[in-house]
């Protein structure tokens, strides 16, 4: 009996693990980070035997098994016309920030459904477990989910924002949790907190008022028998959100908010031979030197990069510099490659400091290695990142705009010659490390768990069926400010009523 009830549960955990699911990624935004955040989920998914169809800008050259891509690669276009103008966000006010932001993804929302094979989809036939919608910017794409009848999970390439909060009321007191566009952490002062208020402010009529009516529009345009956005837009089951305790401060998460951050990066793998051998070679020690996939390094200005390259020339240290084109003159340390795997290098024992923008992906990507940064902040949450970085003690922070050979050299040596900006790196990565399972474990076990349970709706806050004035209570206030009035007017008639019959009493004994 002992062994029957042994096979039977042998059985049925293989059936749970084997059970196959159809899933939908959505994931048409054309910056390589936003896709490697999707990608990396999806092809585990496949990896573990679901069937995945990926609506995305990037198709693979090598068929995957178990994954299928719908192409939109179009939408790169409009991406490159944003980023020429990267370095000048830092310059425009921050309504500008987030009208600018709102116009690319318009754009890049009318462009994938107006896409033939997108069309096609849409059109076809095909039943879906699970949509999984990477969101920036993007609310219109809810309409797979319903388009399909199964459940939806948000992906957020960050932290939770002004753009994606409303779609799970997830409370965000403008106290202690900063705005993704300010450069501050949890502990503002008081100017502090009343520039995030009118930013949280701002974004909220900005979302309301300008963006989602944008995407309504764009919806009813491309698929005029749409329900109104604001019919499924709260209809998400769960959102995965890319933070970690290592980086990120905590702050109040609904139950179906689910931070997974790190969960992109994959087991080192071996370095191209050249990098290997230049990496091994390197006795003192590396610096290596990348501003991701979006920000070129040659498109700084002559003057920022005659600054890094003489700072370079000062420290005995190598330089492995992520640089798109060719860089004749420069020091004898250096050695400039147009591309580099990011993970691996930072995985490399002699690799000492990372300069970086200070992108979320590549900044967890060092504290899993525990590797020291020197942030250069550029745009949008990458100052916020780099001064979660300085204030946790493993990073420095300077400032594009102030790219300048002393400040960068200065810099740079505090980081190479003080072994606390190491010591704090390790800190941060044990605590990266010290969790109850992998992220990536952790973001398979959500899907799965919302297809189980067709869309969790347990996990959904009763705050999402209140109207505005509930969830603020201020019909309480009203009510309560009510009786207050009620009762001073109770109050004031009796004391008038009371003065009143004391006169007349008074009158009385004087007759």
């Amino acid at each position: 009996m002992n062994l029957l009830l042994r096979t039977f549960v042998l059985v049925q955990s293989v059936f749970v693990l084997t059970e196959s699911y159809k899933i939908l990624g959505v994931c048409p935004m054309p910056a390589h980070s936003h896709f490697t955040l999707e990608f990396r989920l999806l092809k585990a998914l496949a990896d573990r035997g679901h069937e995945v169809v990926s609506i995305n800008s990037h198709p693979q050259k090598e068929k995957i098994k178990n994954f299928r891509d719908v192409s939109v690669e179009e939408i790169e276009k409009p991406l490159r016309e944003f980023i020429a103008e990267i370095f000048d966000f830092p310059k425009m006010p921050y309504i500008s920030q987030l009208l600018r932001m709102v116009d690319f993804r318009r754009v890049v929302t009318t462009h994938t459904f107006k896409n033939k094979n997108v069309q096609d989809l849409m059109k076809s036939n095909e039943t879906f477990d699970l949509v999984i919608m990477s969101h920036f910017v993007n609310d219109a794409m809810v309409i797979f989910a319903h388009r399909f009848k199964c459940p939806l999970i948000i992906l957020a390439p960050g932290p939770v924002t002004p753009f994606n909060n409303f779609m799970f009321v997830n409370p965000t007191p403008s106290s202690y949790v900063a705005n993704v566009l300010t450069s501050y952490g949890s502990d503002m002062n008081f100017w502090e907190r009343l520039d995030n208020t009118f930013k949280n402010l701002l974004a909220e009529m900005v979302v309301h008022y300008r963006y989602l009516p944008s995407q309504d529009a764009i919806l009813k345009d491309a698929f005029p028998d749409s329900p109104p956005l604001s019919s499924i837009i709260y209809n998400a089951s769960l959102m995965l959100i890319v933070t970690n305790p290592s980086l990120d401060d905590p702050v109040p998460l609904q139950p179906n908010i689910k931070a997974i951050g790190g969960y992109h990066v994959l087991p080192p793998k071996p370095l191209p031979k050249d990098i290997q051998e230049f990496m091994d070679n390197s006795t003192e020690g590396v610096v290596f030197f990348s501003m991701g996939s979006n920000i070129k390094s040659s498109n700084f200005t002559l003057k920022a990069r005659n600054a890094v390259l003489n700072a370079f020339s000062k420290i005995p240290q190598k330089v492995l510099w992520k640089y798109e084109e060719d860089l004749t003159e420069k020091p004898a340390n250096v050695k400039i490659i147009s591309w580099l795997p990011q993970s691996d290098i930072l995985a490399h024992n002699n690799t000492q400091v990372f300069i970086s923008h200070g992108g979320l992906l590549g900044t967890l990507e060092a504290i899993h290695y525990g590797v020291p940064i020197l942030g250069v902040p550029v745009f949008w949450d990458q100052e916020r990142n780099i001064n979660s970085v300085v204030k946790k003690g493993f990073g420095l922070k300077l400032m594009y705009k102030d790219l300048e050979e002393k400040a960068f050299e200065k810099s740079l040596k505090e980081i190479l010659n003080n072994p606390k900006y190491m010591e704090n790196a390790n800190k941060r990565s044990k605590i990266f490390h010290d969790q109850p399972m992998k992220p990536m474990d952790e973001a398979i076990f959500w899907c799965e768990y919302v297809i189980r349970h067709q869309g969790a709706p347990h996990l959904r806050s009763e705050a999402l069926n209140l109207y505005w004035y509930q969830l603020y209570s201020m019909d309480i206030v009203a009510f309560v400010l009510a009786c207050l009035f009620a009762i001073y007017v109770v109050l004031m008639l009796f004391i008038k009523l009371t003065i009143k019959s004391n006169r007349y009493d008074d009158k009385k004994k004087n007759k």
